[in-house]
């Protein structure tokens, strides 16, 4: 079988997928015409996220069986297209839920401690030690929205703290995890002190964190987002900071990042640049899930399911 790799991912997947009698071709730096050429006879395609797995796309390789995507999330497939072709998908949210729920942690505490405001003060000759005063997790109330491998990494992360653990997630039911307990969106809503976003991106979760959402939340909260930035509505968000309501934000994912999650655009968005610009606000480049170590595994991962299937 020909494999297309139309990104470049950890080498261990075409080692492996060689080793099986695979004809590997790197195709990651190659334009989207010369791809368009390699897909004719390509059996497989590995991708991150450069190009859209559409039918405009997908019409070039005729005899394809399968699509590996190095991640999580699936929106940039076309899979309804897929289904009707019958070709196989496959992902590895195994492969970097370790990582996220990581990150999920750091940036929590991170945000309550004050670590980086206190960190640039203190560089700049500046030692505010009540400006910097934190906050304790131990004795919230943390609400995980989506409990698939990215949630159940967060709230296993969770587990050595003094916190009450409440699961909101529409597609699971008696969720079998002694540290959490399942409730329904409104109980949530009533209870958290921390929310964090743990789902994929489609048409039911798009804008979730719009301003119905910040009105329904109860309390005070900290807000984090590790799944898609189209997730929170970044208007809304500088709304709920500006009432109050948001008491701090971790963003490791950005509303106006491009679908690639290699940029986004900023320039001349005056909402960006509020964002940015807001004390309250803790940002990172889309990394949650981007280690040495999950970049080794997501590619281990889906040799084992790519083998499993085709070998």
């Amino acid at each position: 079988m020909r494999v297309v790799f139309l990104d470049s991912v950890h080498s261990i997947l075409a080692e492996r997928l060689s080793a099986k009698g695979f004809d590997c071709i790197d195709a990651s730096l190659s334009d989207i015409e010369i791809c368009k050429e390699l897909l004719t006879a390509a059996d497989g395609i590995v991708i991150r996220s450069r190009f859209p797995m559409n039918e405009a796309l997908l019409k070039f390789a005729p005899q394809l069986k399968f699509i590996a995507r190095s991640g999580a999330g699936m929106e940039n497939i076309d899979e309804a297209y897929c289904l009707k072709r019958n070709i196989q998908l496959f992902n590895a949210p195994e492969g970097n839920r370790n990582a996220v729920g990581e990150h999920a942690l750091g940036m929590l505490l991170s945000l309550m401690n004050h670590f980086r405001k206190g960190d640039m003060e203190v560089r700049s000759g500046v030692w505010d030690r009540e400006g910097n005063r934190g906050e304790e997790l131990d004795g919230k109330t943390v609400g995980i929205i989506g409990f698939g491998n990215n949630g159940r990494a967060f709230a296993k992360k969770l587990r050595g703290f003094e916190v009450d653990i409440l699961v909101y997630d529409k597609y699971l039911t008696n969720i079998e995890d002694t540290f959490v307990k399942q409730v329904s969106l409104e109980a949530l809503y009533e209870q958290a002190d921390v929310i964090s976003f743990h789902i994929p991106q489609n048409k039911e979760t798009m804008y979730w964190g719009n301003d119905l959402f910040f009105n329904s939340v109860k309390k005070n909260f900290y807000l984090l987002n590790l799944s898609r930035g189209k997730i929170i509505s970044t208007k809304s968000l500088l709304q709920g900071i500006s009432a109050g309501k948001v008491k701090g934000a971790a963003l490791d994912v950005l509303e106006f990042e491009k679908a690639s999650f290699e940029k986004f655009e900023e320039e001349g968005n005056k909402e960006f640049l509020e964002l940015v610009a807001n004390g309250k606000v803790l940002l990172t480049p889309h990394v949650g899930g981007w280690t040495i170590e999950s970049y080794y595994k997501l590619s281990d991962i889906l040799a084992d399911k790519i083998l499993d299937c085709f070998s």
